[in-house]
């Protein structure tokens, strides 16, 4: 009975309803070669993208390179933000960074410069993270805003930058582990050494029969993996 409630959830919600009317175009469209092509293209698709063992894959080829590290020496601890509702509220991966560079600063009493700007006005990344670290109690001479950067590109520029003023060499970058391949590489050619910590590794690492359900979270999670990896390319080239 469990499992019939859960295969009839993820049928009639997305992606498992788009799912099936990917096949119903395809069981309708009999003389139509290419439409039938096309549904049932579009069908599996969506479907490997919403189940575990597709998101892990994917997410396993940016997480692999790096891991929490042992030391942590550094003279500045950089926090990529993530995104913040204009509420304030953290995103998931912002909560997530931003528990994990609290971690780092416990550790070493580094001082941290919180790296996001704003997006079409809305509150900027910094300034929320701002906010959290100093009702942790974090003194404000520990925390250094950079809110001008919109990309990954420019939080290293930005960041960079203000390293260089205040001479910091090494930093301790704290981002999500699937993004932190893209964030090392964006830095480190800013000419600072980068000791990456990755925050909230993303990989499921067990399945059973529900892990093949398509589910609209690990669609989200697939997603933006590959916007990750098409972002990684883009770099390459």
């Amino acid at each position: 009975m469990f499992f019939l409630k859960k295969l009839l959830t993820a049928l009639i919600l997305p992606p498992g309803l788009i799912i099936l009317f990917f096949c119903a175009i395809f069981f309708f469209s009999r003389r139509k070669n290419i439409i039938r092509f096309i549904a049932i293209f579009c069908g599996v698709f969506i479907y490997l993208l919403s189940i575990e063992p597709t998101s892990d894959f994917l997410i396993s080829k940016l997480e692999d390179r790096y891991h929490i590290p042992q030391r942590l020496e550094g003279d500045v601890i950089v926090i990529l933000g993530g995104g913040v509702y204009n509420s304030g509220t953290f995103k998931e991966d912002t909560v997530n960074r931003a528990i994990a560079g609290y971690y780092v600063f416990k550790k070493t009493n580094l001082p941290i410069i919180l790296s996001g700007g704003s997006v079409e006005g809305k509150l900027s990344d910094s300034e929320a993270m701002y906010q959290f670290f100093r009702d942790l109690g974090i003194p404000e001479n520990k925390l250094i805003e950079e809110k001008n950067s919109r990309d990954t590109g420019e939080n290293a520029s930005f960041t960079v930058k203000i390293c260089k003023e205040k001479g910091y060499g090494s930093i301790i970058l704290v981002t999500s582990a699937y993004h932190m391949k893209r964030a090392v590489k964006h830095f480190s050619d800013k000419g600072v050494k980068v000791l990456p910590y990755p925050a909230d590794s993303k990989i499921s690492g067990s399945y059973n029969i529900y892990s093949f359900l398509p589910k609209s979270a690990t669609l989200s999670l697939s997603v933006k993996v590959l916007r990750e990896h098409i972002a990684l390319f883009i770099l390459s080239v």
